[in-house]
């Protein structure tokens, strides 16, 4: 198992019936698998995220949207970034993931983080808790899911969670990856050192540096080598074959989330989404990445293109020129 280039689709509104919704995604899905992408990822929400759109907006079931996935592309990996542990009972979510393993003939990623998007929890009914309570959740939830991924059947009794000799059958391989999303730099770096394969780091670029200087400090904690732990960066990539177009975008989606990009100064822009955003032609984006993110060390990036990567050929051009700057992964 191997990301070093990854594509997130995180927008399910471009198209102008719902019955053309899943045929947008298999083609961006399949778009992606072609250009040489490694993985394939969707969001596990329910509602649209408040800096992408309206809660009403469309938004579809993570799992059940992987399997459909499964059955219309060949050799991509498939997975949630990441997967809201506490929308699942985690020995229900072992054998979920395991499923799709199945049908995807060994392609599935378990990508997993504590939760975090209030409304839903309150609105679907799932408990939200406290920030430590759901990080003591995941850590309860992934001393389960672990080992009945790799065809143990483990029996748990936490504050949070039991299973008792739970079996997980049938499986194609034991050593299906767990990736981990976040970034927390003591308990989601924590718990990737313990458990993880991957782990996908979210923050502001200019973070980088002193993220992976916790992420080392965690992994001596665990015993663990970091060059063990895979680890990527997710971009907000603004893509157009005309860069300037691209950049006027990308100063309009700041303006309507409130933040003018013509006034701030470079401190203060650092401290603003736009540290996680590139934008620019594809080239040019690609050369941002490699300055901010590659060259500091990590070991590869997933992309979303919340603005266009539904339109066809983005997706293509954007691969082209990131595949370069990524070593070619391990099977």
């Amino acid at each position: 198992m191997s990301i070093r280039l990854g594509y997130q689709m995180p927008n399910f509104s471009n198209t102008s019936s719902v019955r053309e919704l899943f045929p947008a995604v298999i083609a961006q899905a399949r778009e992606a698998e072609a250009a040489g992408f490694d993985a394939a990822f969707v969001m596990d929400h329910f509602y649209q995220l408040p800096l992408i759109g309206a809660p009403e907006e469309p938004m579809l079931e993570a799992y059940s949207a992987l399997s459909g996935l499964a059955t219309a592309t060949e050799r991509i990996q498939l997975s949630a970034l990441v997967t809201g542990n506490t929308y699942r009972n985690p020995a229900l979510l072992a054998k979920t993931v395991t499923t799709l393993d199945v049908v995807s003939d060994g392609r599935a990623v378990l990508g997993i983080g504590a939760g975090w998007f209030e409304l839903e929890h309150q609105q679907y009914g799932f408990e939200f808790g406290t920030f430590t309570e759901r990080f003591e959740r995941l850590d309860e939830a992934l001393q389960i899911i672990e080992p009945m991924l790799r065809g143990q059947h483990p029996s748990f009794d936490g504050k949070w969670y039991r299973a008792e000799n739970a079996r997980n059958e049938p499986r194609i391989r034991d050593d299906l990856p767990i990736l981990l999303g976040g970034g927390g730099e003591k308990k989601t770096f924590g718990l990737a050192a313990r458990f993880a394969d991957h782990l996908n780091i979210i923050c502001n670029a200019s973070e980088l540096p002193r993220k992976l200087d916790a992420l080392h400090q965690r992994c001596d904690e665990a015993g663990r080598d970091p060059a063990t732990l895979e680890t990527s960066f997710l971009a907000l990539a603004i893509v157009d074959s005309d860069g300037d177009r691209a950049r006027k975008q990308q100063v309009d989606i700041m303006a309507r989330l409130g933040v003018d990009l013509s006034t701030l100064t470079e401190a203060e822009r650092r401290e603003t989404i736009a540290d996680r955003q590139f934008a620019g032609t594809p080239d040019e984006v690609a050369e941002q990445i490699q300055a901010r993110v590659l060259d500091l060390g990590i070991d590869g990036v997933i992309v979303n293109m919340v603005a266009n990567g539904h339109e066809p050929g983005v997706v293509s051009a954007v691969g082209q020129a990131l595949r370069p700057l990524v070593s070619t992964p391990q099977s």
